[in-house]
């Protein structure tokens, strides 16, 4: 049998094995989610009719351990987390068919790390999309992406909320480039090719559904050529998304030559059964008022997103949103004039 032929019959057999052992591998896991849900709800059910404390926890932690010292996971410790994750998710119908689809670990970081029912139902969804490993859903909870993703959504201008794709849930208020690297001082070209050079880590950084299509993406419009600094294509939202790098601060002026690419797109190289292009301005600072007033008057999809070169402590990103949240309220509050 000649070599490239054996390569490709012996690869399908490789093929095959893998195929089966991620398939043994999803059903151990559910099969060890619900145990873990069915003790919860047990220890649950015992601590609320019977009193059951920490004593009578620990005494069961104890003679699991003494029954079968091979069995591992049953400590008092794990068996409260046990309960925390049955408690935490028994009234939520829309995530409790999800949760055999994560692995053990990744619920621990979901619990240990969330605030609200939003925040944990966020990253269920996420994981169960992306397939994230434990280490990567650590990174993304760490660099606070609820909170940027929540407060992009509430910054959507009205043509963003009005286009036909929905685009809630998609793009950050900020994104978290620290593994760039990069130094303080740094022009545009040098943050292109940082973003190129870790083009797995940008993505997965942006989420779920993009594509790369190229950097200094030409345009030809009359007589003259353009280029896009980065452009993507969305696969959910079906639609080309263009990035424009600024490492500055945003100025309003900036909007008009993203505008102009979002027109030669959609004119020249969007297809007739996709939706219209959209705009991300990914500059280094922004004065959200000053964000505000600019797309109140832009009649192009456009989102105006900074980037951080460091990870922002989530802490300080959950208490951002909530000051906007609390604005908002005010605002609703206030009677116009």
């Amino acid at each position: 049998m000649k070599q490239e032929l054996q390569s490709t019959t012996f690869n399908e057999i490789l093929t095959l094995i893998s195929s089966a052992k991620q398939k043994a591998f999803a059903h151990v896991n559910s099969t060890l989610i619900e145990l873990y849900w069915n003790i919860g709800e047990y220890i649950s059910t015992k601590t609320t009719k019977e009193n059951w404390g920490k004593g009578v926890v620990k005494e069961l932690a104890d003679y699991i351990k003494v029954q079968d010292s091979t069995l591992t996971g049953f400590t008092t410790r794990n068996l409260w987390r046990m309960k925390q994750f049955y408690e935490t998710y028994c009234e939520n119908e829309k995530v409790s068919a999800l949760l055999t689809q994560l692995t053990w670990t990744n619920h621990l970081l979901i619990l240990s790390s969330s605030k609200s029912d939003e925040e944990r139902e966020f990253y269920i969804l996420l994981t169960q999309k992306t397939n994230y490993s434990s280490r990567e859903l650590e990174r993304q909870i760490k660099s606070g992406i609820f909170e940027r993703t929540m407060l992009a959504n509430e910054k959507l201008s009205a043509v963003m909320t009005g286009l036909p794709q929905e685009t809630k849930n998609v793009f950050r208020d900020s994104y978290a480039l620290d593994f760039l690297n990069l130094p303080q001082n740094h022009n545009e070209k040098d943050l292109q090719k940082a973003l190129v050079s870790s083009l797995k880590d940008f993505i997965l950084e942006l989420g779920i559904g993009f594509a790369f299509m190229g950097q200094e993406y030409r345009l030809q419009v009359g007589n003259s050529d353009f280029y896009i600094d980065l452009l993507f294509y969305h696969r959910d939202l079906k639609c080309l998304v263009a990035f424009e790098l600024k490492i500055g601060k945003f100025k309003p002026s900036d909007l008009g030559q993203l505008e102009f690419y979002l027109e030669a797109l959609d004119q020249d190289v969007k297809r007739e059964d996709e939706n219209p292009s959209i705009g991300v301005l990914l500059c280094r600072q922004k004065d959200d008022e000053v964000v505000r007033y600019a797309l109140n008057r832009s009649l192009s999809p456009t989102v105006i997103s900074q980037y951080e070169t460091k990870l922002i402590p989530k802490e300080l990103l959950r208490q951002k949103l909530n000051e906007f949240y609390s604005l908002l309220e005010t605002n609703k509050g206030t009677p116009t004039k």
